[in-house]
């Protein structure tokens, strides 16, 4: 199959968020099988079994069921190569001691289906209780939604409340979904891409092998790069690792890169006479596929990965030759597709992938939940936060209670404005029906958020509390009545922020991938590589390179790599410097402006060295600016941040260690969100899973602030000095004033 593909990457291209799984499935549109014809598996394929906890599938908190009817989903896919032959649900749990219990249970079903009822009893009530519930396989498909319902009553009595605090029950996030499958062969079909080896349908971390050459050049290196960043990209917040060998992988899917003569022998292949894309069985493993990305030279190698990245949807059978491919123009700083744009008011429809992901309905529901990623170097020089323009509806209480909607970010309390009641003119008059139905009251609100709540990715929760409308006892009130919807022409407002940021500073780097990640396409980025590269430095380069996709949103197009030998010849570039210290990729001249030198002593050992302090952080504890003077011995990590030498507010970051196995210390401080809030100033050290951050060199400045601006900094800074300013002002302006009048006077008098 010959394509001739010209595609050009759009600010609108490749947008997504962080969603947690549950809402991810729920946004993909209808449940089914799929349609792809898959031969049938050998009848010796190796059964697996794979446990998925509620927690992994987006369930961070416990689901708190509440009232006499209550439903949370859970979402869980099965990957498109695997077939599921048996499944358990364990679910944890714990129920209120004060239910009827002949009356009240747990109801479990699956894609609409009900399998399954827990009764409760009195024995086991208020204590945590595991049940184990087996699936019927044929139930699961490629999504499945598994409902956990609530029926509860706590009196016989017609006046039951379903406000009732007794009406409870708490699913743990350690509950889990077993699941036995025995692998598909799939045919070898490029138009399954990304699938195999990447599948939306698993919500594990992506662990995808890849096979380089022995000793691959920079072409290569940037074309493997841009594959990894990809599938970055599509990993998103399951965070993805690509191990690199110069082997085929024994039990994994692999994506093998390099010109046709430099594949492993155990690869056959017909001739090619163009950049090849080719799926093809695994030899080293049964039912394992190999999606290799070759061409005759290295510049054709590039344009096969160009073309996958950003020319899948034209792929089909088993090879294509890509003609042509055209990659577009370079990126434009902060247009990645995931990042906000923060020249004009964003409305919320922009902000979720369907309007109903702005409503809910009953009393308590969950939070409508909102991520914004922003540059991380926005900064509010007149103190501002940032404006949202809320509007919402809501079924309006009769009476007035507490009804409420809560505005928070990052979990924490905005505002909280009280919700009022419904007025007799509301139920008269015509009816004028707004873009989201379902609900009978309208209210807008302009607030802020404070600036210094919300960093490079947030995320905005709004939360409705609908109290009961009942007045007394035996008033009887509808069964969650209640319905509630912010409109999606609702907006925040970042515009008025500028681009300023104290540099360095490795948290900009640990959440977005600032500075880099400054321009999508990575074109003013160079990688910096031992000059011979072992599979640990590969290991952690493409790694990385899979963060800046998972960051942005978009294939690294254009990142440039360059050996340790060439770091000083490159100019106008931030770089991203990764590998031991005995690598070279930190040049001894730059040794003076670097935060930290690190000396591997002949047995591999970090040698004993000294280092000035100025800011310490330990734990997330910020210690204020002191003397203070650090000596560190043993295998260690670390990750810096600098100014490059020479340059004009150029930023070097350099993940480092004493050995090539140590860089993974750093890779694994970068998927934990716990661990990335740890990370601060220019010096970060990795030890035995502590962090230890640290200030120890001199800041510098990236971006521009208006001259009204710095003026309007310098005086909130100084508050005396501009009262006293202000003073002397007014002064001299009052005896200029009482000057002029004085001539005016004696001119009148004829003086």
């Amino acid at each position: 199959m010959k394509l001739g593909l010209s595609t050009y990457v759009c600010s609108a291209a490749l947008a997504g968020w962080l969603f947690p799984v549950w809402s991810l499935a729920q946004s993909q549109g209808a449940f089914g099988p799929s349609t792809v014809a898959i031969s049938a598996a050998s009848a010796a394929a190796p059964a697996s079994s794979s446990v998925f906890r509620f927690a992994m599938l987006g369930a961070y908190e416990p689901l708190r069921l509440r009232g006499p009817d209550d439903t949370r989903t859970i979402n869980l896919g099965v990957r498109l190569d695997h077939v599921v032959t048996a499944a358990t649900l364990t679910l944890r749990f714990t129920y209120s001691p004060a239910l009827i219990f002949p009356l009240s249970h747990l109801k479990v079903s699956i894609n609409g289906e009900a399998v399954a009822t827990v009764p409760f009893d009195s024995e086991h009530a208020g204590q945590m209780v595991a049940r184990d519930i087996a699936l019927d396989p044929r139930f699961l498909t490629d999504y499945n939604q598994i409902n956990v319902q609530l029926i509860a009553h706590y009196t016989l009595d017609h006046c039951e409340d379903p406000e009732n605090s007794s009406l409870w029950a708490d699913v743990s996030p350690t509950s889990e979904v077993r699941i036995d499958t025995i692998p598909l062969k799939l045919p070898n079909d490029l138009s399954l891409l990304p699938a195999p080896f990447f599948d939306r349908r698993d919500p594990r971390q992506l662990r995808l092998p890849f096979v380089l050459p022995a000793a691959p050049d920079d072409s290569t290196l940037e074309s493997a790069g841009i594959l990894a960043s990809w599938f970055g990209e599509l990993a998103d917040y399951r965070q993805a690792r690509f191990p690199v060998s110069t082997t085929l992988p024994p039990d994994a899917h692999g994506v093998v890169l390099g010109p046709r003569e430099q594949l492993p022998p155990s690869v056959t292949m017909p001739a090619i006479d163009g950049p090849t894309l080719m799926i093809i069985d695994n030899p080293a493993a049964p039912n394992k596929k190999l999606l290799i990305v070759t061409g005759r030279n290295d510049a054709e190698v590039k344009q096969a990965a160009d073309a996958l990245v950003l020319g899948k949807a034209a792929f089909s059978g088993s090879e294509a030759t890509v003609q042509h491919i055209d990659i577009g123009p370079i990126r434009r700083p902060y247009d990645a597709p995931r990042w906000l744009p923060i020249g004009h008011a964003i409305p919320f429809k922009q902000l979720v992938d369907d309007p109903r992901q702005l409503q809910v309905a009953g009393s308590r529901p969950d939070a409508i939940r909102l991520n914004l990623r922003v540059p991380a170097d926005l900064y509010s020089w007149s103190g501002r936060g940032v404006p949202i323009d809320l509007k919402y509806r809501y079924t309006a209480p009769t009476v007035q209670n507490n009804s409420a909607l809560s505005i928070s970010i990052n979990d924490l309390l905005v505002k909280s404005l009280r919700l009022p009641p419904a007025k007799d003119e509301d139920g008269k008059g015509r009816l004028q029906l707004p873009i989201l139905g379902g609900a009978d009251t309208r209210s807008a609100n302009l607030l802020d958020i404070p600036a210094f709540r919300v960093g490079s990715t947030n995320q905005l929760q709004l939360r409705f509390d609908l109290d009961s409308q009942k007045t007394g006892l035996c008033q009887g009130v509808a069964q969650n009545p209640v319905r509630a919807a912010i409109d999606p022409d609702s907006t925040i407002d970042f515009s008025h922020f500028v681009h300023y940021a104290r540099m360095p500073d490795l948290a900009y780097f640990a959440n977005s991938g600032f500075p880099f990640t400054r321009y999508a396409d990575l074109s003013q980025t160079a990688v910096v590589l031992p000059d011979r590269p072992g599979v640990d430095d590969l290991g952690a380069f493409l790694t990385a390179l899979g963060h800046m996709g998972q960051w942005t949103g978009l294939p690294s197009l254009r990142v440039q790599v360059v050996r340790a030998a060439q770091a000083q010849q490159v100019h106008n570039k931030d770089l991203l410097m990764i590998g031991d210290s005995a690598s070279g990729v930190l040049p001894p001249a730059w040794r003076t402006a670097l935060p930290l030198w690190i000396v591997a002593g002949a047995d591999g050992q970090f040698s004993r060295t000294a280092f000035s302090v100025k800011e310490y952080w330990r734990d997330g504890v910020h210690i204020p600016e002191g003397s203070a003077r650090l000596a560190e011995s043993g295998p260690i990590a670390a990750l810096l941040g600098f100014e490059i030498p020479g340059s004009h507010g150029r930023s070097g970051v350099a993940m480092t260690g004493t050995s090539p196995a140590r860089l993974g210390d750093v890779l694994d401080v970068l998927e934990k969100p716990d661990r990335v809030a740890q990370l601060q100033g220019d010096v970060a050290l990795v030890r035995d899973g502590r962090i230890e951050s640290m200030r120890v060199g001199d800041t510098y400045v990236v971006g521009y602030v208006p001259w009204y601006a710095q003026i309007w900094g310098w005086a909130v800074r100084h508050p005396i000095l501009l009262g006293v300013l202000g003073a002397l002002g007014g002064l001299l302006l009052a005896i200029a004033a009482f000057t002029a009048l004085q001539e005016l006077s004696a001119r009148r008098r004829g003086i």
